[in-house]
């Protein structure tokens, strides 16, 4: 029996992830249609993952800046693969004031034109390079149909993006900022992911190549989860950003492009949460622990005063409910909004040198003395929930990992119970555009170095070149 708000998951899993962001008032629908506003406790989830991301890219000599929200047309226009991929997703600015402007502008789905557009002018010799820029801002693609942080026509990111003087350079930043993001799921977010090379097909509109990091949903259901992209000198030429090389000779910058957004959010709630509301592993979770005292005395409030100082001062992001509820509604709302550990301490336990420790992810209530060193307790136990939440996740992602030898073995799984896939392809678009005919499919990366596990395509049986991940995404 979850919580009355909440729809069983196994039930209507659509709508209890709804009721989820909805009870852990994590974003709420705004009177523009296909935008969301997100709540505090949402954007607190946003702070925390910029906050460790940040940290990140800085530690790898990457420097935050802002490029405009708009893009005039004929600057979007330059790199034609990029526009013509971006083109059903643009939203135009027509009118400034009351005046007709004389070029449309975009609202960027996007920034590499931008950057390009600088970087032409702040460049000249090799001395200058590379520029390892990030910034962190919202963008608006055009949704037909969307859905809370998973998809909707404005949502916030980081994009990344550097020019170097050399492919091998380049290429060095593509890998290694794809690694960031495997760590960042891995060991932040719990969540298991697997990487790999899209398809021509499914590759960043003008990137020679892009990475992908891949999660698999509670549902069977595939999130891309961070993109990571090689240009090589595709928008460099379109965007003639030159630079003197050690020759003294005028080359082409090579670039790259890496993103992740507010749908990681989405991703920890369709991972991890259950029917009674929100589950976040320790690391990501703004607050880690909440206590919450029992009763009006004395005794109670110096212990709990107590903990709260020597866990804050120990980083553990803690707090007290001391809010006018009753202790039933202060731990239920602790759970709905998952919150990893509970310490509730009350007179009549105190009596018997005695406090409760409540776990979210399992909801396992433990006793412990109340004179334990807290600290090491808490910290024992908060690394405790992390590595079981990833256990947990990994468990059920491999449980829908499935192997496919021919099309009638894709339509059983998918008609069953969709997962990550995994069958061999031939490189034939026209088999990738089939499968797609089969609930939607996609390939969701190439298994770089992968094991074949068979000879032949799995849509036209003829020789195999790849192994291939494949499943329906959100």
């Amino acid at each position: 029996m979850g919580n009355k708000a909440i729809t069983e998951r196994d039930k209507d899993f659509a709508q209890w992830y709804t009721d989820v962001v909805r009870a852990a008032k994590l974003c709420d629908y705004s009177s523009v249609k296909g935008c969301m506003v997100i709540e505090p406790n949402g954007y607190a989830i946003w702070e925390k993952m910029q906050e460790i991301l940040d940290k990140k890219f800085k530690e790898l000599g990457h420097v935050n800046v802002a490029m405009p929200v708009f893009i005039p047309e004929n600057l979007l226009k330059k790199e034609g693969e990029l526009v013509q991929g971006f083109a059903p997703e643009v939203a135009w600015v027509t009118q400034g004031g009351s005046k007709d402007l004389e070029e449309r502008l975009a609202f960027r789905p996007t920034s590499e034109t931008l950057f390009c557009d600088y970087y032409k002018d702040h460049i000249s010799s090799y001395r200058d390079l590379p520029k390892l820029y990030n910034q962190w801002c919202n963008v608006v693609r055009w949704e037909k149909e969307t859905r809370p942080f998973l998809r909707s026509r404005e949502f916030w990111w980081q994009e990344g993006h550097t020019i170097h003087a050399t492919e091998e350079e380049a290429k060095k930043e593509t890998d290694q900022m794809m690694e960031v993001y495997r760590w960042f799921h891995h060991e932040i977010l719990a969540i298991p992911s697997v990487t790999g090379v899209k398809t021509e097909k499914e590759k960043f509109a003008g990137a020679e190549y892009t990475l992908t990091n891949e999660a698999l949903m509670y549902n069977g259901v595939a999130l891309q989860s961070g993109t990571s992209h090689y240009f090589g000198q595709k928008f460099a030429k379109a965007y003639d950003v030159k630079f003197l090389n050690k020759d003294n000779k005028q080359e082409y910058v090579y670039q790259t492009s890496w993103g992740t957004t507010t749908r990681m959010i989405g991703g920890l709630i369709m991972v991890h949460s259950d029917d009674y509301g929100l589950v976040l592993p320790p690391r990501i979770a703004p607050k880690q622990v909440v206590i919450i005292p029992i009763g009006d005395d004395e005794k109670v409030d110096k212990l709990c005063n107590e903990y709260k100082d020597k866990l804050s001062r120990a980083g553990i992001d803690c707090y007290i409910d001391n809010t006018d509820k009753s202790p039933g509604f202060k731990f239920a709302e602790a759970e709905v909004n998952g919150i990893p550990v509970r310490i509730e301490v009350g007179a009549r336990d105190l009596a018997e040198n005695k406090i409760t420790v409540a776990r979210r992810d399992t909801r396992e209530k433990l006793t412990t003395e109340a004179d334990t060193d807290i600290v090491t307790y808490v910290k024992v136990l908060l690394d405790t929930i992390q590595r079981d939440m990833y256990d947990r996740a990994k468990e059920r992602r491999d449980k829908l990992t499935f192997e496919a030898h021919n099309l009638e073995d894709m339509e059983r799984i998918l008609n069953t119970q969709p997962g990550f896939i995994h069958a061999m392809w031939c490189g034939d678009e026209a088999c990738e555009n089939r499968i797609k005919e089969i609930k939607g499919c996609k390939s969701r990366c190439i298994v770089e170095d992968g094991e074949r596990i068979d000879d032949k395509c799995v849509c036209c049986g003829k020789e195999a070149k790849h192994h291939v991940i494949w499943g329906i995404q959100y």
